[in-house]
C-alpha cells in the first residue's frame, strides 16, 4: 500500500471524548479535548515540578505532532526553560536522550497505539524513565492549579529560554549493538521484514538493522501518521500485512507501534506469534547468557515466569503499568523486565520499553548457531499457554464499593486459588491465573486469564479458561 493510502482510523474515533489527564500523562482527541494550548499548559505544569535544567522534547510521527511540539517548545522557552528538541524519535530514544543530555526531564508527544485522531504526552524523569506515580501525582496537581490560575488571568514571570535540536538515535543504536553478538548476526545476514507503522520506529529500526547486517524489507517507514491499519500491533489489525512476510522470503517479521516502545513478531510463514511472545523470547535470550531476576506485570503471560523458573531465577510481579514494572525492577535489581504488550525493558539500554533491544535480542538468538534458527522453532520451544482477554461493563451499582464487593465474590468463587490485591484481583490456581481489574479510562472491568496447555492440548486448555472467565463474570454481576 502506498504512503498516501487513506487513514482507516480517521473516521472511527468520536470527536467528543474527554481529555484524559492522569499520573502517567495526558491523552485526548486533537482539535477537541487536546489543543496546543492544553498541551503547552500541561508541559508548563510538568516543568514547574522539575529542578533547573533543560527539558527534552520528542514526538512520534502523528500529523498533529509538529503543531503540539511547537506550542510546547515556545511555552517552555517563554517560561525560561531551555528545550532540547529531538524531533521525531522513538519513545525509548527520548528516554536515552534525557539521561545522556542530563535534562531535568523529558516529554514525548505520542498517543502510543491509539488511533490517529489521538495524541498525548508521556513524561520522563531525569533518569530517563517514565515518571513514577508519586511524581505524576505532583504534576497532576500542578496542572490543575495552573489551569485555575490561567482562568483567573494570573500568570507567572517569563524569561526567554533557548531551543536547540538534537538527534539521539545514533546513541540508541550504539547502546543496543554493544549488548548483542553483532558479528554472529552479520555472518548469518537474516532477512528481516518490518512494518514501522508510519510512526517513529523507522528512525531507530532501520539504522539498527543495517548496523546488524540484516537484509531489510521495510514498510511504513515515513513517520507521517498515515496509519495503514489500526496502530496497535494485534493479529486482527495486522491481518493484511502478515502474508507479505512470506512473499518477501523473510526470516522474521517485526511490527512496531507508533512510538516504537512495543514489538510484535511473526515467523517466516507470516504466522503471528503475538506481543506476549516478544518478552518471553527476549527473556530466554538474556537468561541463556547470564542469570538474574526478571520482572513482569500481573497481566503478562506465564511464559516468562516459566522460562525464569527453568533458568533458576526469580520472576517478580508488579502492578500493571510501565512505571510499576520499572519500580519493581529497580527494587530487585532485575536484568530484564517488561509487559506482555510487546514491551521489553533492558536497563543496560534504558528503563523504557524498547522495540530496538527486543529486535536485537531476538535476532541474536536466531543467529547463535551454524545456521539461522527458524523463528517458528524458537516459538515452538516457548512454554505453551492459552490466553484470553474480555471485559464487562460496569453499571452504576457495580462501581466503587459495589466493585470491591464484586471482587470479593469472585475471590470466593475460586476457593482453589491464591488471591492477591496487587492490582485489582489476581487469582493464581493450578495451571492458570485470572486478573480482574477496573479500567482507568472506561466504565468497564477487564478480565485477563491464562491456562497452561497440558497433554489434552490447546482446545482443552481453552475450554478450562473459558469456564473460569464465565465463573468470574457471573460472580462479578451477582
Amino acid at each position: 500500500m502506498s504512503d498516501t493510502a487513506p487513514n482507516p482510523a480517521a473516521t472511527t474515533t468520536p470527536l467528543d471524548e474527554p481529555l484524559i489527564v492522569s499520573v502517567s500523562g495526558l491523552r485526548g482527541v486533537v482539535g477537541s479535548s487536546l489543543t496546543p494550548e492544553v498541551a503547552a499548559r500541561y508541559a508548563c505544569a510538568f516543568a514547574a515540578t522539575l529542578p533547573p535544567g533543560p527539558i527534552l522534547l520528542g514526538r512520534d510521527g502523528r500529523e498533529s505532532g509538529p503543531l503540539l511540539a511547537a506550542a510546547i517548545a515556545a511555552r517552555l522557552a517563554m517560561a525560561g526553560r531551555d528545550v532540547i528538541d529531538c524531533g521525531v524519535a522513538a519513545t525509548p530514544t527520548v528516554g536515552i536522550a534525557v539521561r545522556e543530555r542530563a535534562a531535568a526531564g523529558g516529554i514525548q508527544i505520542s498517543a502510543s497505539h491509539n488511533p490517529a485522531r489521538y495524541n498525548g504526552m508521556k513524561l520522563f524523569a531525569a533518569a530517563g524513565r517514565v515518571l513514577p506515580a508519586a511524581a505524576g501525582q505532583v504534576v497532576l496537581a500542578a496542572y490543575r492549579q495552573l489551569e485555575a490560575r490561567e482562568a483567573e488571568g494570573v500568570m507567572g514571570p517569563s524569561t526567554a529560554g533557548r531551543v536547540e535540536h538534537f538527534d539521539p538515535t545514533p546513541i540508541h543504536v550504539r547502546l543496543v549493538t554493544a549488548l548483542v553478538d553483532v558479528a554472529a548476526i552479520r555472518r548469518r545476514r537474516p532477512r528481516v521484514w518490518i512494518d514501522c507503522g508510519h510512526g517513529a520506529g523507522s528512525r531507530v529500526a532501520i539504522p539498527l538493522l543495517e548496523e546488524l547486517g540484516c537484509e531489510v524489507i521495510a514498510e511504513g517507514t515515513e513517520p507521517d501518521g498515515r496509519f495503514e491499519h489500526e496502530p496497535e500491533p494485534t493479529a486482527e489489525n495486522l491481518a493484511r500485512l502478515l502474508p507479505r512476510i512470506a512473499t518477501a522470503a523473510a526470516d522474521v517479521g517485526f511490527f512496531q507501534d507508533p512510538d516504537a516502545d512495543r514489538l510484535a513478531i511473526a515467523d517466516a510463514a507470516g504466522r503471528y506469534l503475538g506481543e506476549e511472545a516478544t518478552l518471553a523470547l527476549c527473556v530466554e535470550a538474556v537468561l541463556a547468557k547470564a542469570p538474574g531476576p526478571v520482572v513482569v506485570n500481573c497481566s503478562t503471560s506465564g511464559m516468562t515466569a516459566a522460562i525464569a523458573a527453568r533458568h533458576g531465577v526469580p520472576c517478580h510481579v508488579s502492578a500493571v503499568g510501565e512505571a510499576n514494572v520499572v519500580d519493581q525492577m529497580l527494587a530487585c535489581g532485575a536484568i530484564l523486565g517488561g509487559e506482555g504488550n510487546g514491551g521489553v525493558i533492558d536497563p543496560r539500554v534504558v528503563l523504557v520499553r524498547d522495540s530496538a533491544i527486543a529486535m536485537a535480542l531476538v535476532l541474536e538468538r536466531m543467529c547463535a548457531g551454524e545456521r539461522i534458527l527458524p523463528m517458528a522453532d524458537l516459538a515452538a520451544a516457548l512454554p505453551r499457554f492459552v490466553m484470553k482477554k474480555t471485559k464487562v461493563g460496569l453499571s452504576p451499582a457495580t462501581r466503587g464499593a459495589g466493585l470491591a464487593a464484586g471482587l470479593d465474590r469472585i475471590a470466593a468463587a475460586f476457593p482453589e486459588a491464591s488471591a492477591s490485591r496487587l492490582d485489582g484481583l489476581l487469582l493464581n490456581y493450578p495451571g492458570g491465573w485470572l486478573l480482574v481489574r477496573a479500567s482507568n479510562t472506561e466504565p468497564i472491568v477487564r478480565l485477563v486469564g491464562e491456562q497452561a496447555v497440558g497433554p489434552e492440548g490447546d482446545a482443552a486448555a481453552a475450554a478450562m479458561l473459558e469456564a473460569a472467565l464465565e465463573r468470574a463474570a457471573l460472580a462479578l454481576g451477582e
